[in-house]
């Protein structure tokens, strides 16, 4: 007996020992309590790569405990005890993902892929069961069909309606066999596209550089592309020597400059391989079969086609509407581009050249074509825009519109030193958000330029929780007593993002379904309006000043960045449009479609559409990661010019009001356009700014294509 005591007093011990164990970690862990930080924002300093996995497993305990709660409540289902206890489920998952989704983005490395591995598919998993959970299904279905009963709010109603369908979109009312084979072409899909991004990573960062050892292999390049170039083979261990890589800050400067011909083709074949290898890092299996088991995914959900499905939610709301507007842009385009290539053609064959142009010279002949035709190098123009100045630029900009301010703090904690963070306040000293910032390339970043949050915007219980929001780019960094010069595009790019940012501070609403949330040909539109404020003569006066001297770029630079906008456009529009093109073409697959060879299928159908070879898609398809990473922009990369149709046309209503400060459009543009965007359908809050619907001929005008 006493023996046996002592046993079960020890198993007593070690349990309680256990449960301690247990409190003591989670206690540690900064995701299970509230940030005890200015603004309580994430505490990057003490997150740790072991916080991640718990955090997940704890967020996706409570969010199935919440859903339980839900599906088990006795009561007559009602919009508080279903619709909106549903919408405020998942708050710890919420916050865990906000933080390391954003830093797989920006600080890769083994550790975070291995977690990213691994929480995929449980993720996948995890929303599956909710989305096809048919005790919640029903309890969200019994308040749908008594929305106009219930007497409520118009913004309960949408709410409602639009969980609704996510629900029927997601496969609740299929049968459970077919449920179960719904829930296996997700997880398969879920793990391919993170392969196919990791590739990408790898491809664009690790697996090419471009090494120069004799100096004359420089010739044409500005002194500024060479000093970063330095900088590189520096931190490359390769001191003495030239590194030129696969990320945009380093590849277009030398396409477009560099004189050695065989050493352009060298690096653009380096970028519009990438996946295209044959080695460890080859995506075209995965890009075939990802567009393929969503072929088979949507034949399911009752689609022909996966660009069916994701379409029907769009303003668009049919690929057919979609490739009848990329098409009617195409012929205008095309033919732009093939005057393009005559005129860089003539210089070519003026200068004695004995071939053909050809994809690697596109940027080079066409720099050479500004120059004669518009009098203009970029390399003229970049010291003019010092990053530092383009952001404060940018920053005068939304004042002048809204009366916001912003603050640079110090006592901000960020997940990388090269980040800086801002508050934002309105005019009258109100705290909007913060705005974080991360400028320039380095090894653990993807490629491109995105704005995301660690925080979104929402009113809960009619508090106002502030949003954390951040700017990722992959500009060009400074070197030496040399500060960040930013091409123009790159000046574009900045003022792009910082629309989303705009769009993402400004939010307004109650439900995390809705608040903020929109079409997704609609959501380019906050962003890309943005960039005509920073072409505008007004505004350029206001922040394009010498990095050296100080002084304000003079009005007949001015005037010839403004006679050149419409240069190159017949290119910039063709390649653009032909990934968009490429992207629907993988998506009118139907099941059962088979693509034997990826490389031949884009082949096909470019061809079939004209695409002249001097120009290459903007995405191919082993790195269009735009629509092979996620499911996002899959049938939906054409987005970016239907809303540059929207943008080009409420810009134009600040044009001919005489004033492009107009505070009346701008408070409407805000609160329609950018705050209550997610109120109602797409079209009817831009109908709301702009009293009539757009019209396509300000886009026409802008690109030169009329």
């Amino acid at each position: 007996m006493n023996k046996l005591f002592s046993f079960l007093l020890a198993l007593v011990v070690l349990a309680s020992a256990c449960q301690t164990a247990t409190k003591t970690t989670e206690g540690m862990n900064p995701f299970f309590t509230e940030y005890e930080t200015p603004f309580q924002t994430p505490p990057f300093d003490i997150i740790k790569v072991e916080h991640y996995m718990p955090a997940f497993e704890k967020g996706m305990k409570e969010q199935v405990e919440e859903i339980d709660a839900i599906v088990n409540n006795r009561e007559q289902p009602s919009f508080e005890n279903t619709i909106l206890a549903y919408d405020r489920s998942g708050a710890l998952l919420d916050k865990i993902s906000s933080v390391f989704f954003n830093i797989q983005g920006t600080d890769n490395n083994d550790d975070i892929q291995k977690i990213a591995r691994t929480i995929t598919p449980l993720l996948t998993k995890h929303s599956d069961n909710i989305s096809m959970n048919m005790g919640l299904f029903n309890k969200v279905k019994a308040v749908y069909e008594q929305r106009e009963e219930m007497n409520l709010t118009a913004a309960q109603k949408r709410v409602t309606e639009k969980y609704y369908n996510d629900f029927v979109r997601n496969g609740a009312e299929l049968s459970a066999e077919d449920q179960a084979k719904l829930k296996q072409f997700n997880e398969q899909l879920s793990t391919l596209q993170l392969e196919f991004s990791e590739n990408q990573l790898n491809e664009t960062n690790k697996n090419f550089k471009l090494v120069i050892d004799k100096e004359a292999d420089l010739a044409g390049l500005p002194e500024g592309v060479i000093s970063a170039a330095a900088e590189t083979a520096k931190a490359n261990d390769m001191e003495g020597k030239w590194v030129f890589t696969l990320q945009k800050p380093s590849l277009i400067p030398f396409l477009q400059y560099a004189d050695n011909r065989d050493l352009r083709e060298e690096i653009y074949r380096g970028y519009f391989m990438r996946g295209n290898n044959n080695n460890e890092f080859d995506n075209k299996e995965i890009a075939r079969k990802v567009a393929m088991l969503r072929s088979e995914r949507v034949k399911l959900l009752g689609y022909e086609t996966h660009a069916d499905y994701a379409i029907a939610t769009n303003m668009a709301q049919t690929p057919e509407n979609v490739d009848e507007f990329l098409m009617g842009l195409w012929k205008p385009a095309l033919k732009v581009a093939k005057q393009e290539l005559k005129e860089m053609q003539q210089i070519i064959d003026q200068e004695g050249g004995k071939f053909e142009l050809q994809s690697w010279d596109w940027w080079y002949y066409a720099e050479k074509l500004r120059k004669a035709k518009y009098d203009l190098d970029e390399s003229e123009i970049t010291p003019y825009f010092q990053l530092e100045n383009v952001r404060d630029g940018m920053f005068w900009v939304a004042n002048q519109l809204y009366g916001i301010t912003f603050t640079p703090i110090e006592n901000i904690q960020v997940y990388n030193p090269a980040a800086e963070v801002f508050e934002v306040k309105e005019a009258n000293g109100e705290h909007v958000g913060l705005l974080y910032l991360d400028y320039h390339p380095r090894d653990s970043k993807r490629p491109g330029a995105w704005q995301t949050s660690f925080r979104q915007a929402i009113t809960k219980d009619g508090k106002k929780i502030t949003p954390l929001v951040s700017l990722v780019c992959n500009f060009t960094a400074p070197t030496g007593d040399i500060p960040a010069l930013l091409t123009f595009d790159e000046v574009s790019t900045l003022f792009h993002e910082f629309g989303h940012g705009l769009h993402a501070l400004f939010t307004s609403g109650e439900f995390k379904r809705t608040a903020g949330v929109v079409p997704q040909d609609y959501v380019e539109l906050p962003s890309q309006i943005m960039e005509n404020w920073a072409a505008e003569p007004q505004v350029m006066r206001h922040y394009a000043r010498h990095y050296k001297t100080g002084e304000v770029i003079p009005d007949h630079l001015i005037e010839k960045i403004q006679k050149s906008g419409h240069f190159n456009q017949g290119f910039a529009t063709v390649e653009y449009l032909a990934a968009s093109l490429l992207d629907l073409k993988w998506h009118a697959l139907k099941a059962g479609d088979v693509v034997e060879n990826t490389v031949e299928f884009e082949k096909t159908a470019m061809d079939e559409i004209g695409l002249i070879e001097e120009i290459i898609p903007r995405y191919r398809s082993t790195y269009f990661g735009h629509i092979f990473s996620s499911d996002y922009y899959a049938a939906g990369y054409y987005v970016y010019i239907w809303a540059a149709v929207l943008d080009s046309d409420a810009f134009d209503a600040f044009k001919q009001s005489g004033d492009i400060f107009n505070k009346e459009l701008a408070v409407k543009f805000r609160q329609h356009c950018l705050s209550e965007c997610g109120d109602d359908e797409g079209m009817i809050q831009y109908r709301k700014f702009r009293g009539q619907e757009p019209s396509l001929q300000p886009l026409l005008n802008k690109r030169g294509l009329n």
